[in-house]
């Protein structure tokens, strides 16, 4: 295969974007009264998702929006060859329970993965479960897949069109057919096996139309009996008092201890309470570990002498692991087994009596083996710097899978025995690009107010740095979430046409713990908009690319950061793409979970927070006269957690203020949620965006493959 160089694409009349006519879209007149501010809202009524009218205003922007795409000549090349970069076979790591071993494969272009097992790592594959065949369209998928202690059933949970409601049913792991057993309006859930049933976490049934916006309140507990239908279901745990609560339970290893997990962020408490019974003292009755969910995390880890291993950083930004005996919880009473360190704790595992525990050090993984009792025994010896997930495995095994992957690295699966310490490559997969090929490198560079800030640079050997180079850069900065260096096969798309693909390490995640996530959310998001801007001045000051060849691209609380840093700094960027974004800041916490982000932004009901949130909204600081780059909004009709109402008022907002040359299109999916529901989806939108991208920097791909030329 080669691929020519980049060129300057001078056939397509860029011009056109100054005749686009956009939509009609009406004005009511609706104005807000916010602590003495007078807000307007004349798009209040694309709020109304499922009304004919907005239904009517989302096929004329649809019609527009894939017309334009339709236009650019190298849309459908690009699809094809990510195609042809995912096309090949993608596995899970596998993980044991009975005889079995249990994973999932993707064939290449398979829309979902299908579920195996196999009696030891050398028996013969068997086929127990294929998404794929939930729907015609491939647009309902598999959310949970929760086996019984002893593998006889197993909880299969579906979701419909990328929504967050799931249906759950009951498989029968030896004939491979369902119970009659249907649940439905599960959400925030798992299903924690105990005894002959399960508990799992839903909503009362929302008003008929209004499924997929309506707020979500009174999160109950149930417990499903095998074999019932869920009229029987048996309420274990609901808080009336508190309907913006998440409750949730899960059991331990030895289904002994139930745990219920008790989450208060609409309150603007970012932690969480734990409550708990052990089963075999014949009392159910749930009583506090930590009786109030306040500023800090608590997650069970396991079982050990009798006493409960926990993960918090109550007084451990970056986390620790504490002994707490279930009958003297409070803090004096803790021991302290494994101590807070410089890095921060992404992920603590167990695996045949020992703890893994994942630090992120400059947002790269490392893995530590502990004992139960907290002594050190030895690193995991990584390939190289990148991400690692250990799968965890039970007290009895001897032997435990991990994930290792980076930018340039594809997700290797390797097997490390616990007794000997050695780890051994179990499966590689074979994708069909050179890695050798492309840089990656991680910089730092200096935000507005001095803080140090990493990111991730690739592209492909020999890229010249002389400013012209086609750049996207991306970020998150929210939700303690970390931006790790990760795989993937779309991104090899981008970076084989010469362009530059950029993380950036933002606060508001947990990349240095805590104190980086409180450093940029509330009062302090400012802070994720300067870093953002402050990576964007660093490409351009070292010539990776120029503001004529610069674009960012970010989803949900990303999708937020896009639309403000384009408000704050329009004229570093070219080409903006947010993504399911949550874009008004004073209404978020009306619509379905919404509320559960004030422990992260803070509300407009709080005059303190409003006047912050006022500063930076993405919706509500659009202005006229301002060149806008030319904007790509996406969203999809089935997103219950950020609902399309952002995107619309979004979009019809900036298309109402732009009078520019820059197109501004919106690209809502179908039969899709918060993310793509299948992967030709995810691949139709990639192309699109990188399409769109190219096509406005005045660029083209040019790709030479026999596939494409036949």
């Amino acid at each position: 295969m080669k691929l020519h160089f980049l060129i300057v694409y001078s056939a397509i009349s860029l011009c056109s974007a100054a005749q686009l006519q956009y939509p009609f879209t009406k004005k009511v007149d609706v104005v807000d009264e916010y602590h003495g501010v007078k807000v307007p809202d004349p798009y209040r009524w694309l709020e109304d998702d499922w009304s004919e009218e907005t239904r009517q205003w989302v096929t004329e922007q649809n019609k527009l929006t894939f017309s334009y795409l339709e236009e650019i000549p190298f849309r459908k090349p690009w699809y094809q060859r990510l195609e042809e970069l995912n096309n090949y076979p993608r596995y899970s790591s596998p993980f044991k329970k009975g005889a079995y071993y249990y994973f999932t494969k993707n064939d290449g272009l398979q829309n979902h993965s299908v579920y195996y097992r196999q009696k030891g790592l050398t028996g013969r594959p068997e086929k127990v479960l294929d998404p794929n065949a939930f729907s015609a369209d491939g647009t309902t998928g598999l959310a949970v897949f929760s086996l019984s202690k002893d593998g006889r059933y197993a909880v299969v949970g579906k979701t419909k069109g990328g929504s967050d409601w799931r249906n759950y049913f009951i498989l029968d792991m030896q004939t491979l057919q369902y119970l009659p057993d249907s649940l439905a309006w599960i959400k925030v859930s798992g299903a924690a096996w105990h005894g002959n049933g399960f508990f799992y976490s839903r909503y009362p049934a929302p008003e008929k139309g209004k499924e997929l916006t309506t707020k979500n309140e009174n999160h109950q507990v149930f417990y499903h009996k095998i074999g019932t239908s869920q009229d029987e279901d048996v309420l274990v745990y609901e808080d009336p008092a508190n309907p913006q609560r998440f409750h949730t339970v899960f059991t331990d290893e030895t289904e002994r201890f139930v745990f219920l997990n008790i989450s208060d962020r609409g309150k603007g408490k970012d932690g969480n309470a734990l409550w708990y019974f052990d089963s075999k003292s014949g009392n159910k009755n749930f009583k506090p570990l930590i009786k109030e969910p306040g500023d800090y995390n608590y997650s069970f880890i396991t079982e050990h002498k009798g006493n409960f291993l926990i993960l918090t950083n109550d007084g451990a930004k970056n986390r620790m692991i504490i002994s707490m005996n279930p009958d003297r919880p409070d803090k004096e009473n803790w021991k302290i087994i494994i101590p807070e360190k410089s890095e921060n704790i992404s992920s603590v595992t167990t695996a045949g009596e020992k703890l893994f525990v994942t630090y992120l050090k400059d947002v790269t993984s490392r893995i530590f083996v502990y004992d139960l009792d907290g002594k050190f025994e030895n690193e995991i010896q990584l390939p190289g710097p990148g991400t690692a997930l250990v799968s965890g495995a039970e007290k009895d095994e001897k032997e435990v899978f991990y994930t290792f992957t980076s930018i340039t690295y594809p997700p290797t699966i390797f097997r490390y025995n616990i007794k000997t310490r050695k780890s051994t490559l179990f499966r590689k997969p074979e994708v069909p690009f050179q890695p050798e090929h492309f840089i990656s490198r991680q910089v730092f560079y200096t935000s507005k107010d001095g803080t140090r800030v990493p990111m991730f640079i690739t592209y492909k050997k020999g890229t010249k740095l002389h400013g012209k180079n086609p750049c996207l850069l991306y970020g998150y900065g929210g939700f303690n979430i970390s931006s790790n260096p990760t795989f993937s096969p779309s991104r090899i798309a981008w970076l084989e046409q010469g362009g530059i693909y950029c993380i950036a390490n933002i606060r508001g995640g947990s990349e240095y713990g805590e104190k980086w996530h409180e450093e940029g959310m509330r009062l302090k998001k400012q802070n994720v908009f300067d870093d953002f801007i402050a990576a964007a001045e660093y490409l351009i000051r070292e010539k990776y690319t120029s503001p004529d060849f610069l674009a960012i691209q970010g989803g949900s609380n990303g999708g937020l950061l896009v639309g403000a840093v384009i408000n704050q700094r329009p004229e570093l960027f070219k080409v903006a793409i947010p993504q399911v974004g949550v874009m008004d800041m004073l209404r978020f916490h009306k619509f379905t979970i919404g509320w559960n982000w004030i422990a992260e932004y803070g509300s407009s009901d709080n005059p303190d927070d409003f006047k912050n949130l006022y500063a930076y909204s993405p919706l509500h600081n659009i202005r006229s006269g301002i060149n806008y780059p030319a904007t790509l909004i996406t969203t999809a009709d089935h997103d219950d957690r950020v609902v399309p109402a952002h995107s619309f008022k979004y979009a019809a907002t900036l298309q109402e203020h732009y009078k520019g040359k820059n197109p501004v299109l919106i690209r809502i999916d179908v039969n899709s949620g918060h993310g793509a529901s299948n992967l030709k989806k995810a691949l139709e939108t990639t192309a699109d965006i990188y399409s769109f991208i190219f096509y406005n920097m005045g660029l083209s791909p040019v790709f030479k493959t026999k596939k494409l030329h036949k």
